[in-house]
């Protein structure tokens, strides 16, 4: 059976509905068998991709061969994802998968390692099927920056998807996918979540491993997952939310499931209410306190705070981010890999025409103000002092966490927003990230959560944050809040 979505022509078919717990039991218990399932999700794929432009490379040859191999032998205690579908980010190393992260740069380069949570994935049984579209490098949130052309939003084809992880998000929203990975470094998941209508979550930082994600800001990065349910979430940390000995930023122990133990009384949340005042879509501020006020008759008390560091969020967050950019951006020189420019006349020549025919304008935008605020004479004045701005976030956050389980935000300040409204106006596309971003400056956990809006309404998500190392804590609350359906995946129907 297939439904038409209320904005456009996308058709999606009963596979959105499939949910990663769902496909496990289905499989071990021998009721179908992964192979025969994958051949229907590949022609839902082709039949719908092409208009959403979500997945840009589709492994269907290594994808049914995996799927027959895990066929051939029962499946094993560990294999928490035996048999499900999975899609990555184009910039998380798959070997022979290409990692061109949406760019010239990087076109025709395939993946020469596993990243950890690929093997992690694996290991558990699941079943990588392909890559999907991002913005160039991970810089963005509209995914309009790409070189693979713009992804578009399954709830309307003229909107935005949201980025810079749109690909991995629409891909999980119209069904390609129960799970799928992004990488957050200031919002890159939640704000795509919210603009599709799933759950997004960035686990705290050095909780899931970097080792094979291609850097942007590296104290800001966070491979984080999509996902149609909370319970997927859940089953997805445990897999690949463990310390690694290949990061040295990695976090000890692992993640450990505590959703059969939570209840919602009780809980204290903050709000900051200042950030409310000027800037939120009416639809977005009405789906915010509808949510508040129905939290409450479940026994949730909310308390207004202040954190007072926030007012230099944006400032703060583009110095470090674009300065690690443009640290982590020089390797590619035309020399070592990437794209070479031909017909160069000396060393200086070779760097500036290759750099300047791979990076598009967006990538080459943020190497020039990170490359300023690392200069000499503005080293202390930039970066030092936005790390000590930082510093101070911190130190408020944790000192608000004290007293509070969670704080309560917005994702985004809009619904999706149509394409080229803010592709001539850089600065409007950052402010976008005003909400999501302390999170990755701060190192904490973050969800975005689907409201329940009426039908042929825009999705809208609003998220909850917790302290350093409670991501367990704040999946069991969102689950929680799932089984009141008060929340949950936006249908496209």
């Amino acid at each position: 059976m297939s439904y038409k979505n209320q904005f456009s022509s996308v058709y999606v078919n009963e596979l959105k509905e499939h949910t990663a717990m769902s496909l496990v039991k289905t499989f071990c218990s021998g009721e179908r068998k992964p192979s025969q399932y994958l051949e229907q999700l590949f022609e839902h794929i082709e039949r719908i991709n092409p208009e959403l432009n979500a997945i840009t490379s589709l492994q269907k040859e290594y994808a049914l061969l995996r799927a027959k191999e895990l066929e051939a032998k029962k499946p094993e205690a560990h294999q928490m994802l035996y048999g499900v579908p999975i899609v990555i980010k184009e910039n998380i190393q798959k070997v022979d998968f290409p990692v061109e992260c949406a760019s010239k740069m990087l076109k025709g380069y395939r993946g020469q390692f596993n990243a950890t949570v690929i093997e992690s994935l694996e290991n558990a049984g699941a079943i990588i099927i392909g890559s999907a579209n991002m913005d160039e490098f991970a810089m963005g949130s509209a995914n309009e920056h790409s070189s693979h052309g713009v992804v578009r939003n399954p709830h309307d084809p003229k909107r935005v998807s949201g980025g810079s992880s749109g690909g991995s998000s629409v891909a999980c929203a119209a069904g390609f996918a129960p799970i799928t990975l992004g990488s957050d470094t200031g919002g890159s998941v939640r704000e795509p979540a919210a603009f599709c209508g799933i759950y997004g979550f960035k686990p705290t930082y050095g909780r899931v491993s970097r080792y094979g994600l291609v850097a942007f800001g590296s104290s800001l990065d966070q491979i984080s997952p999509f996902a149609r349910s909370v319970e997927d979430l859940d089953l997805v940390l445990k897999v690949i939310a463990h310390e690694d000995p290949l990061d040295s930023t990695s976090l000890r122990g692992c993640y450990e499931s505590q959703i059969e133990k939570y209840t919602l009384k009780g809980k204290k949340i903050g709000v900051i209410r200042s950030l409310l005042k000027a800037g939120l879509d009416d639809n977005v501020l009405q789906e915010f306190q509808s949510l508040e006020e129905n939290l409450k008759k479940y026994g949730v008390e909310f308390v207004d705070i202040e954190i007072p560091s926030l007012e230099h969020t944006l400032s703060v967050y583009y110095v470090i981010a674009c300065a690690e950019a443009s640290s982590n951006l020089s390797r590619y020189d035309g020399i070592r890999f990437g794209h070479r420019a031909e017909g160069t006349e000396d060393l200086n020549d070779l760097y500036s025409k290759s750099r300047s025919e791979g990076f598009g304008a967006e990538v080459k935008r943020r190497i020039m103000l990170g490359t300023f605020a690392l200069s000499a004479g503005y080293y202390d004045a930039f970066y030092g002092r936005a790390l000590a701005v930082r510093d101070m976030m911190a130190k408020e956050f944790a000192s608000v966490f004290e007293k509070l389980d969670f704080i309560y935000m917005p994702t985004a300040p809009t619904s999706a927003f149509k394409f080229g409204e803010n592709s001539h106006d850089p600065l409007k596309e950052y402010l976008y990230d005003v909400f999501t971003i302390p999170a990755n400056l701060t190192g904490i956990p973050a969800i975005s959560v689907p409201t329940k809006v009426g039908m042929g309404c825009l999705p809208v998500g609003v998220q909850f944050m917790a302290a350093k190392g409670r991501d367990a804590e704040l999946i069991a609350f969102a689950s929680a809040l799932e089984k009141t359906k008060l929340i949950g995946t936006t249908a496209l129907v």
